[in-house]
C-alpha cells in the first residue's frame, strides 16, 4: 500500500477546478484516485470532457465519472459567461483520446470510499449533487472518508451568484444541506475567503510562461475567464477552487480558523441557498464546518506556480 494520501475529487471542470486539479496532480503526498463528475459551470457533457482532457494533458490515467447532469430538484443556470460555453474557454481543443468510466460518480464515490477506508481525501469543488446522492444510498459513507475539504458558501452572505448565495451552493442548495447535514465536520473554503486571497495578474502572466504543456493549456482555457474578471475585479484574479486546494493539500497553510454550525437556506425568497453561519452559538447545534479564513498568500502562490510548471 503506498503512503500517498488518496484524493477524489468532485468537480464540475471549470478553469477554476482545472487549476486545482492541476495542483493535485502535482502534489507528491496524494494520489488522485478518481475525478468525479457533475453539471454546474457548465453542462454535463462539458465538465466530462473538459476532466478527461486535464487528465491526457498532464499524462494521468486517473478515471473519470460522470454523474449528475442537474440539480437535485429545481433547474439553475450555469457559469458559460464566466468560463466559456465549453467551460476551457471557448478554445475548441481537441477532445482527450479515451473517454469516461461507465459507473456513476455517486456509485464510485461510494466505492472508493470502502477501497480507501479511514484514510479518503474527498474535496468538493462544484455543486455537491452527486455526494448527496452517493448519501442517500449509504448515509453511513462520512465514517470512512478522513476528511472532507468543501469549496462553497459565502459565511457572511457576501454572494458571487444572488447577493446572498455563492455559485455551488446556489446550485443546488439541496444537495448542499444534504451534505452539511451529514458530515458531523466540513473543511470550508469560501467564496469570502478567496477574494481575501486574489491573485496578482502580473504574478499570474508570469506563471503562465512557464516552459510546461501544463502552463501553455492552462494559458489558453483561462484567457477568457481572466479578461472577463480583470474588468470587474481589478488587478487580482480570485481562484476559488485554487484555494480549497491549497487548504485540502497543504492544511498546515491555514493560519486563521473558525469552526461553527453551518446550515443551508433552502426556501428564502431572497437568500435560496444561503450559507448560515450560526457565528454566536445561537442554535444549539455542533458545530459542523471548520472556515478557512486566511491562508498563507505565499504557499497558496508557490503551490500555483509549481503545478503551472510541473512537466
Amino acid at each position: 500500500m503506498t503512503n500517498r494520501i488518496p484524493l477524489l475529487i468532485d468537480t464540475d471542470p471549470g478553469v477554476d477546478d482545472a487549476l486545482a486539479i492541476l495542483m493535485a496532480f502535482n502534489d507528491p503526498r496524494h494520489e488522485v484516485v478518481g475525478l468525479t463528475i457533475a453539471a454546474g459551470n457548465v453542462g454535463l457533457q462539458h465538465t466530462v470532457a473538459n476532466a478527461l482532457k486535464l487528465c491526457e494533458v498532464v499524462g494521468a490515467d486517473v478515471p473519470v465519472y460522470p454523474g449528475s447532469a442537474e440539480p437535485l430538484l429545481h433547474p439553475a443556470r450555469d457559469a458559460a459567461y464566466v468560463h466559456g460555453r465549453d467551460g476551457f474557454g471557448d478554445t475548441g481543443y481537441e477532445l482527450a483520446s479515451r473517454g469516461p468510466e461507465v459507473e456513476h460518480a455517486a456509485l464510485a464515490i461510494l466505492r472508493l470510499s470502502h477501497q480507501y477506508a479511514g484514510r479518503l481525501l474527498l474535496v468538493a469543488l462544484g455543486p455537491l449533487t452527486n455526494l448527496a446522492l452517493a448519501l442517500k444510498l449509504d448515509p453511513t459513507l462520512p465514517s470512512r472518508v478522513a476528511r472532507c475539504v468543501v469549496m462553497g458558501g459565502a459565511v457572511t452572505g457576501h454572494g458571487n451568484i444572488t447577493p446572498a448565495a455563492e455559485f455551488n451552493i446556489a446550485f443546488d442548495p439541496e444537495a448542499a444541506h444534504i451534505v452539511f447535514s451529514a458530515f458531523p465536520h466540513v473543511d470550508l473554503s469560501d467564496w469570502e475567503a478567496t477574494l481575501d486571497h486574489g491573485l496578482l495578474d502580473t504574478d499570474v502572466d508570469r506563471w503562465l510562461t512557464a516552459a510546461s504543456p501544463r502552463a501553455r493549456f492552462y494559458d489558453a482555457i483561462s484567457r477568457q475567464t481572466r479578461a472577463w474578471a480583470g474588468e470587474r475585479r481589478g488587478n487580482r484574479w480570485a481562484s476559488a477552487d485554487a484555494l480549497a486546494m491549497a487548504f485540502a493539500l497543504s492544511p498546515e497553510g491555514a493560519v486563521d480558523t473558525a469552526e461553527r454550525p453551518l446550515a443551508v437556506e433552502m426556501e428564502g425568497r431572497q437568500a435560496r441557498g444561503a450559507t448560515i453561519i450560526d457565528w454566536r452559538r445561537e442554535s444549539g447545534r455542533p458545530d459542523n464546518v471548520r472556515i478557512l479564513q486566511r491562508y498563507e498568500q505565499g504557499r497558496f502562490e508557490a503551490l500555483i506556480e509549481a503545478a503551472l510548471a510541473a512537466d
